[in-house]
Parts: structure tokens; C-alpha cells; sequence
């Protein structure tokens, strides 16, 4: 028996119950992966779809221009230091920064013993990659011309490669924290953290004027439903035993 203060009720339970309540809470996982996936392909074609009829244009350029100085519309709204601290965070979405952070991971699952994990971390962000460029050249939409760049861009605009790679990115590597961490706040403080990121590093890109809007959003969509699809190959994958199960759980 369990008294009320103890931090794992669980442990207590039968046996039986304790692999029911396991399973329940791996089959609530899966669905909520599924729900992600679907959501997120659909919001992308659905963007898609309208950028390519033309009928983004004035939420684009309002929202552009929102963010812009309306006496200077080379000037974005805030103070200088806002400018900077913006041009500095959209890095984080650079090829050269995620590149370096999934090396690092990589390298530090391998020396851990998780070789799957490290496989399906390449396969994940490296297909990612590949998938944005050629949905970039796909739809080939010029970049904004309303306000001057803050940065040099040297791609096409749609959708957004900061906003699809840092989602497919940070998202991954969040869920890999999440599976070694051993408490529900750490796993909730991992995600979070790695949900920031994303939305800051997509919203620099329009205040820095290098992105329409819907370049973004189309971005976020592509990336979690990337990110949605390849957590549902590693349960799966889990579930086989091709691959160390979570250990946490």
C-alpha cells in the first residue's frame, strides 16, 4: 500500500495495472503524434494552397509592415537593441549552428550506447534538411520586397528554412531529453524550451523582413509534422524492440 505522499504511486500498484496504465499512456502518445502530423500536413497544404492562388498577399503585407517604422519602413519597430538581439537569435535556425548541435548529440549518443537513437537523429534532421530545400525550389516565391533585409538571404522564400529546420531540430532533440529525463517537469521544461526556440527564431524572420508571414507558418507546419512523423517511427520502432525502449517511462 502507498500512502498519499508518496512521489511514485505507481510503484505500488500491481503488476498487471502498472503495464495497463504504461500502455494507456504509450497509446495516448501515439494518437497525439497522429493528431500533430495530420494537423500540421494540413495547415501546410492549406497555406500552400493559398499562397499559390495569391490570396495571402494583404495579410502578408500588413503584418510586414506592422512591424516596421511607419514614418521608416527600413527601420523595424523597437528599440536598436531589439534589432540586434533578433539578428542574433536567427541564427539558431542557420544550417551552420543546427548543424553543429546535432554533431554534438549525435556524438553524445553514440558515446552513451544509443546507436539507434543517434541513427534515427541523422535520418531525422538530415531528411529534414533535404526536404526543405526541395520544397523551397518546389514553390520558388521570391522574398519579400516591401522592406529592406536586416540579413543577407540568399534562398528562395517559401516556406521558411529557419522555421521548418529549427522546429524538425529542436523539436527532436527536446523528445530525446525527454526520454532520458527523469521527472515530468524536466521532460515539460525540455519541450518548452525547445518550443521557444522555435517560435522565436520563425518570428525573427519576419521582423527581420527576409520572410512573408506565411513562409513561417507554412515552415512551423512542415516541421512538426515532420518532427510528429518520425516520433511515431520510434515508437513503433520501440514497440518492436528494434530500438532501446524509454527508460524514464
Amino acid at each position: 500500500m502507498t500512502s498519499a505522499s508518496d512521489p511514485h504511486p505507481g510503484r505500488g500498484a500491481p503488476r498487471g495495472l502498472r503495464r495497463l496504465t504504461l500502455r494507456v499512456r504509450r497509446e495516448g502518445r501515439l494518437l497525439a503524434a497522429g493528431f500533430v502530423l495530420t494537423l500540421s500536413a494540413w495547415l501546410f497544404v492549406a497555406i500552400a494552397d493559398e499562397v499559390a492562388e495569391g490570396d495571402t498577399g494583404a495579410f502578408d503585407r500588413t503584418l510586414l509592415l506592422a512591424l516596421r517604422n511607419p514614418a521608416d519602413p527600413t527601420d523595424p519597430i523597437g528599440p536598436a537593441w531589439l534589432e540586434i538581439a533578433a539578428r542574433d537569435l536567427t541564427t539558431l535556425g542557420g544550417f551552420a549552428v543546427i548543424g553543429l548541435i546535432t554533431t554534438v548529440a549525435v556524438a553524445f549518443l553514440l558515446l552513451t550506447g544509443r546507436k539507434g537513437a543517434a541513427g534515427l537523429t541523422v535520418l531525422s534532421i538530415g531528411g529534414g534538411t533535404l526536404l526543405s530545400t526541395a520544397l523551397k525550389q518546389w514553390f520558388d516565391r521570391p522574398r519579400p520586397d516591401l522592406v529592406p533585409h536586416v540579413v543577407d538571404v540568399y534562398t528562395t522564400s517559401f516556406p521558411s528554412g529557419h522555421a521548418t529546420m529549427t522546429a524538425i531540430a529542436y523539436l527532436t532533440l527536446g523528445a530525446l531529453l525527454m526520454r532520458v529525463l527523469p521527472e515530468r517537469r524536466l521532460k515539460a521544461f525540455a519541450m518548452g524550451t525547445a518550443v521557444a526556440i522555435v517560435l522565436i527564431v520563425g518570428a525573427s524572420r519576419v521582423y527581420l523582413g527576409v520572410h512573408w508571414p506565411t513562409d513561417v507558418l507554412a515552415g512551423w507546419a512542415v516541421g512538426f509534422a515532420w518532427a510528429a512523423a518520425w516520433w511515431l517511427v520510434v515508437a513503433l520502432l520501440q514497440r518492436r524492440g528494434r530500438i532501446d525502449s524509454d527508460r524514464a517511462e
